[in-house]
């Protein structure tokens, strides 16, 4: 077995149908009084209803969180934040409200509680992203982690069939880039391949049965596990390519992960052999970057950046910012490649 470093997150997880009626205690143990509760405009009457479960421990409601966290959005948090007295922050909702959790964190000494009600996995990584004049930068700082998860598949069943299988095809991305990261390790990647394997199972039967509770925990299942891969090894061109899409041309995050998938795959098909193996018996498919691409489409999502607000005008220019700072990529990256990679996810092609 070859030498390897893991480094464990340091965070409590609460999983299980109902658990958020445990949320008064993780207050608690966090050691705070006053908690302002984030959320999306569409998931304010989440947020409301939490803070009155919660009542005066409820400091106040700020439900303006988006997408890939504008630093703007982010400050105005921040100052409400402070202006109320709030001592923690509890983030329900998805990636969008998980990030400006985060970006409250980043500056300010409030531990987060995280309750995801997608399988967007961010809320177990110290990874955190913010949007300056249309750019969208990361980073990574313990400080954003999430000090607590409570994981309720009940919280799920609200989220649309079509937007559970792109957040789930999300959180399979980043499984399946641990899966060849340059730090990856063999606990790392029992944890990808299970969480691959968890999502892929269940996905098909939310869509057959959005109240299916068990399809819903063994997504959420999936989705922790993910994510934990996601905090614990750096990921490779299939992130770089997402963030310069989302970040740059606004385009809806789970969505351009979930058509990118299939194409960033098969461009490291052959320099990542034992990864693709592990990916595709994960999906129960011959072939990973075929599996993914299937997975989408039969469930309905999105295969084409086409579709969801690209313009063939923005080829060139995510090529040129995506050549900027590459992440590690087990194939080197390249212009011309790249280019036949972005051109065929936005087309739409099966890999």
């Amino acid at each position: 077995m070859q030498s390897f470093v893991y480094q464990g997150m340091p965070s409590r997880v609460v999983f299980g149908a109902g658990s958020i009626e445990h949320v008064e205690r993780e207050i608690e143990r966090l050691g705070a009084r006053r908690a302002l509760i984030l959320s999306t405009p569409p998931q304010r009457d989440q947020a409301e209803a939490l803070a009155e479960r919660i009542g005066h421990r409820a400091a106040g409601v700020f439900a303006e969180a988006v997408m890939h966290v504008p630093v703007e959005t982010a400050r105005a948090a921040r100052e409400y934040a402070e202006r109320i007295g709030a001592d923690c922050a509890i983030a329900i909702g998805g990636g969008s409200t998980t990030g400006l959790g985060k970006a409250i964190a980043l500056t300010s000494s409030l531990p987060i509680l995280a309750v995801p009600t997608t399988y967007a996995g961010s809320e177990m990584t110290p990874i955190y992203g913010l949007t300056e004049a249309g750019l969208k930068k990361t980073g990574r700082d313990m400080r954003v982690l999430p000090k607590t998860v409570i994981y309720d598949p009940q919280l799920t069943v609200s989220l649309p069939a079509s937007l559970s299988v792109t957040s789930g095809i999300n959180a399979i991305a980043h499984a399946a880039e641990g899966l060849y990261a340059q730090d990856a390790n063999p606990i790392v990647s029992l944890m990808a391949e299970e969480g691959i394997r968890a999502l892929a199972q269940g996905l098909g039967k939310v869509v057959r049965n959005p109240e299916d509770m068990n399809a819903r925990s063994d997504c959420l299942y999936g989705a922790w596990l993910c994510g934990a891969v996601l905090g614990s090894v750096g990921m490779s061109l299939h992130h770089k390519l997402c963030h310069t899409l989302g970040g740059t041309f606004n385009l809806p995050h789970a969505e351009t992960h979930t058509i990118v998938l299939p194409h960033a795959l098969a461009y490291n098909r052959d320099a990542a052999p034992g990864a693709m193996k592990r990916i595709a018996r994960a999906l129960n498919a011959d072939d990973a970057a075929q599996g993914t691409f299937e997975l989408a489409r039969t469930n309905g999502a999105p295969t084409a950046l086409k579709d969801i607000g690209m313009k063939e005008s923005d080829i060139d220019i995510a090529v040129d910012i995506a050549l900027k700072s590459p992440y590690w990529n087990p194939r080197p990256v390249e212009r011309a490649p790249l280019r036949a990679l972005i051109e065929a996810a936005y087309e739409g092609r099966r890999p």
